[in-house]
């Protein structure tokens, strides 16, 4: 990007606008003053070689041209759009006594090989300027989200790198004539405490049922694209029209977990950030010679960074089998290494890689339609930026190949381990140690789960549906009483309000009945709730036992694993790892 790009005199670097504050010790934005100009820059003149602009929104100002920018991966339908303009870097006054931490002014993830870090570049826009929303391409979520993330939940961020050849130097790059395939799919789901976070890779080859999609077409109206079964799930992309949202459906039936948001980019991401960064360090275990990629490494340590880190993170013959779960696991390794280059103070304090990674991270992104804009982008970069790299594991769907094939080409789910894995992501548990939250864990769990136990036939509870599917509360009833002995139980009806989590509540003399019963429902000790008792319709003091949203059935445990299961890969973005 050159000044001249962004509405200022000729031949100007952007570093060179960046003054160090002596009053503060800060970098600030100072433009000069030779002419009145405007906070928001003219928007870039397309090259002769570029198709003509679309026709304007009904959204933009009258007189705002917006060139589409060349090497974006363009899912149909899209829009640009502006945001409300703030104040510009370094006009803002004093600064704020307390000064924020570096590892929150950069997002330091993004999707797929490609967009994964993307969201690093909207990070680094905490502090630059709000034209860059203009860079950014929308598309709509047509329903398929929770409607946005939020700061006081659990995130999950679908990240989708597609194999569309779009975008200068890409045409001898993925399938010739590619819609725009899920090439390259992440679901990244960062904790409600923001302790830690899991980035889990789907493989692209992997068999799924593709569900019926809602998609809105280029020109605002909707379709409903039919689903189809045991297909790979790549085609939840581009296959028949479909747009993001039918690859975050997709997720939604094959994980149980709903995206909050979804990202999408193409090759240029790669290539494009980590020019931006000055490169990024890889370590292979051997000399890399692919023919396919044209990547040619030998053993050791490398900065790579435009082609041939999109070589890199395209390498499948090379490594490990030669298939697309080998390249999943270099592609993990060069997304450790991105970030932690993100976060280093290389970077962190360099004004001009900060800028050209704003720039590069706006250009190449396509978000949908509830994360459109600059401030929602450092909003979710705040958030993830709470993160320690140490507790963010990159791990793979568990799969094994498809029994089917003589001549082995797709995989379907490890079905011994798959769902434990799925489970942990829904329950928010983390695939790594975090001391802080397994002390609390486990001291909740001493309190309340050890001890006496008393007879199932001394066991007094009211069940209440608060959340579960109806029949719920009676369907508990008849298996506690039928097979379990607990014949002092009740139906009292339904909860004055839903419960995300099953609950049992009781009072103290109560404790022993309440683990006898956890013991039964499979509670864990965060479940159990000291508290009050209540009087049963024989007038008798009984505990509360409400069922809530993630109750599955009785006789169903609701205790979420603690652990990964044995033979899970995974590694934290925080260690060097070699590709072999």
């Amino acid at each position: 990007m050159d000044a001249q790009g962004r509405g200022r005199a000729d031949d100007i670097d952007p570093a060179d606008q960046w003054v160090l504050n002596p009053n503060t010790g800060d970098y600030e934005l100072r433009l000069g003053s030779s002419a009145p100009r405007s906070g928001v820059p003219s928007p870039r003149k397309p090259r002769s070689s570029e198709a003509a602009p679309p026709a304007r929104s009904r959204h933009e100002a009258p007189g705002r041209s917006r060139p589409e920018t060349p090497g974006r991966a363009a899912p149909p339908p899209r829009r640009r759009r502006g945001a409300p303009q703030e104040p510009l870097p370094g006009r803002r006054g004093r600064r704020p006594a307390k000064k924020a931490s570096k590892g929150r002014k950069a997002l330091l993830w993004t999707g797929g090989a490609m967009a994964f870090v993307l969201v690093a570049g909207a990070g680094a826009a905490y502090f630059y300027i709000e034209h860059l929303n203009d860079n950014i391409a929308s598309v709509s979520d047509d329903g398929a989200s929770t409607g946005g993330f939020s700061k006081d939940r659990a995130i999950n961020i679908l990240l989708i790198g597609t194999d569309k050849r779009t975008g200068k130097g890409n045409g001898s790059y993925g399938d010739a004539g590619s819609v725009g395939h899920a090439d390259t799919t992440i679901l990244l789901h960062v904790s409600k405490d923001r302790s830690n976070a899991t980035a889990l890779s789907i493989p692209r080859d992997l068999i799924v049922d593709v569900p019926d999609c809602l998609t809105t077409q280029e020109d605002g109206t909707q379709k409903i694209i039919p689903g189809t079964q045991q297909v790979r799930f790549n085609t939840s992309l581009g296959q028949d029209g479909r747009t993001p949202s039918c690859t975050a459906r997709t997720v939604t039936e094959l994980t149980g977990v709903k995206p909050d948001n979804f990202m999408v980019a193409d090759f240029n991401a790669v290539k494009t950030l980590t020019s931006a960064v000055g490169g990024v360090e890889v370590c292979v275990g051997k000399d890399l010679d692919d023919p396919d990629s044209h990547l040619k490494l030998s053993k050791g340590v490398h900065t790579i960074e435009g082609e041939q880190a999109l070589a890199f993170v395209r390498t499948r013959h090379a490594v490990g089998f030669g298939g697309d779960l080998s390249r999943i696991g270099l592609q993990q390794q060069f997304l450790s290494s991105l970030m932690r280059k993100l976060k280093s103070n290389d970077t962190l304090t360099s004004p001009s890689k900060m800028l050209d990674l704003a720039e590069a991270g706006t250009k190449a992104l396509t978000v949908d339609s509830q994360l459109d804009s600059i401030g929602k982008l450092k909003d979710l970069g705040l958030e993830l930026g709470k993160l320690n790299t140490k507790n963010l594991t990159f791990t793979t769907i568990p799969v094994i190949d498809n029994p089917t094939e003589k001549v082995k080409a797709t995989v379907v789910l490890n079905e011994s381990t798959a769902p434990q894995v799925f489970d942990m992501i829904r329950n928010d548990v983390s695939f790594t140690a975090v001391k802080e939250r397994k002390k609390k864990e486990a001291a909740a769990v001493a309190a309340r789960l050890k001890g006496t136990k008393a007879p199932a036939s001394e066991v007094r509870v009211r069940i209440l549906n608060g959340g579960a599917v109806a029949g719920s509360a009676q369907e508990t009833l008849s298996w506690l009483q039928n097979e379990e002995g607990v014949t002092k139980s009740e139906n009292a009806g339904n909860a004055p309000a839903p419960l995300a989590k099953t609950t049992l509540e009781y009072a103290p003399d109560q404790a022993d009945q309440a683990r006898r019963l956890a013991d039964l429902m499979g509670l864990s000790g965060a479940a159990m709730k000291p508290g009050e008792s209540v009087t049963n319709d024989q007038g008798l003091p009984a505990m509360t036992l409400t069922l809530g949203k993630d109750f599955e059935g009785a006789g169903v445990s609701l205790t979420a694993p603690t652990k990964a299961p044995e033979g899970v890969q995974k590694s934290t973005a925080d260690k060097v790892e070699c590709a072999k």
